[in-house]
């Protein structure tokens, strides 16, 4: 008896059939996610005042670690006191008050067994306008806040005097004239040594209150290009009026009104596409 020979498809019952996949379909592949550098700093409901005025209703961010982050906002909507806050000097102004968590490295700024003395050691302040101690040299001036922690030795206060002057991009301006008064230097270099006196302390975080608002254009961008290179060191915090410099400079920026963070995001995304009609309004003019 002959039998007729099946193919292994027909020898295959119903069940046990296997459809062909195409040897061309791709797989799919998990998006790549870059790494985030982690918070230096997180802000959870801090709140702010002057007597019985409020002045931060809430605050709540997050700054990431060898970032800029900038705050904009009209004058009088906090951008200044959250940075005081942020290294305890808030509370120095008579009648001003704070509460909430400012947690750097996971130590929350405001426990009471905290040292106020300890949070400026490793959150330094520029001002807005240069403020080189008028008395000393510029020196003298550097190594001042190495000198309150106890450093006396000539040798390791010359290595930190001129490690700090190099990270502020003006030693090669000064090393002849170190004994000379910082006063008879310009504007912008007497902010550079500001940031010096501010990195000689070794500091974590170095907050900026529109360091540049009193320099012409020219040291403005010294001193921009400096807080660009810095970053790869320090976290920095920059308040400005000057909404091309935050798009300039920063990592994120952070938009305030009435004491209120409105919107929080990347600058390119606050600058092109911001989410809240009030922050498009501030930054193509509207007010402010």
């Amino acid at each position: 008896m002959s039998r007729t020979l099946k193919g292994p498809e027909e020898e295959l019952s119903p069940t046990l059939q296997v459809s062909k996949v195409s040897e061309s379909v791709e797989i799919e592949r998990p998006t790549e996610v870059k790494d985030i550098p982690p918070a230096k700093l997180s802000i959870r409901n801090l709140e702010a005042w002057f007597g019985t005025k409020r002045a931060l209703k809430g605050i709540n961010l997050d700054v990431r670690e060898n970032s800029i982050t900038a705050f904009i906002g009209p004058s009088g909507c906090g951008k200044t006191t959250l940075i005081r806050c942020l290294n305890r000097m808030h509370e120095m102004t008579p009648g001003a008050s704070a509460k909430g968590q400012a947690i750097l490295d996971g130590m929350d700024m405001y426990d009471a067994k905290v040292d106020p003395v300890t949070i400026k050691r490793r959150i330094g302040m520029v001002f807005q306008k240069p403020n080189p101690f008028p008395t000393m040299s510029i020196y003298d001036n550097v190594a001042y806040g190495p000198r309150m922690q106890g450093i006396k030795n000539k040798k390791t206060l010359d290595g930190i005097v001129e490690e700090s002057l190099r990270g502020a991009a003006i030693w090669d301006e000064v090393k002849d004239r170190l004994k000379s008064s910082a006063l008879g230097l310009s504007g912008g270099q007497q902010q550079r040594i500001c940031i010096a006196r501010a990195i000689a302390m070794k500091p974590d975080v170095i907050l900026m209150d529109e360091p540049t608002s009193a320099l012409d254009p020219i040291s403005t961008l010294k001193v921009e290009e400096l807080i660009t290179q810095m970053k790869k060191d320090y976290t920095i915090v920059i308040v400005t009026h000057n909404m091309q410099q935050a798009a300039r400079i920063s990592d994120k920026t952070a938009f305030f009104l009435n004491g209120e963070v409105v919107e929080y995001d990347d600058t390119n995304i606050i600058f092109s596409t911001p989410t809240d009609q009030r922050t498009e309004d501030y930054v193509t003019g509207r007010f402010g």
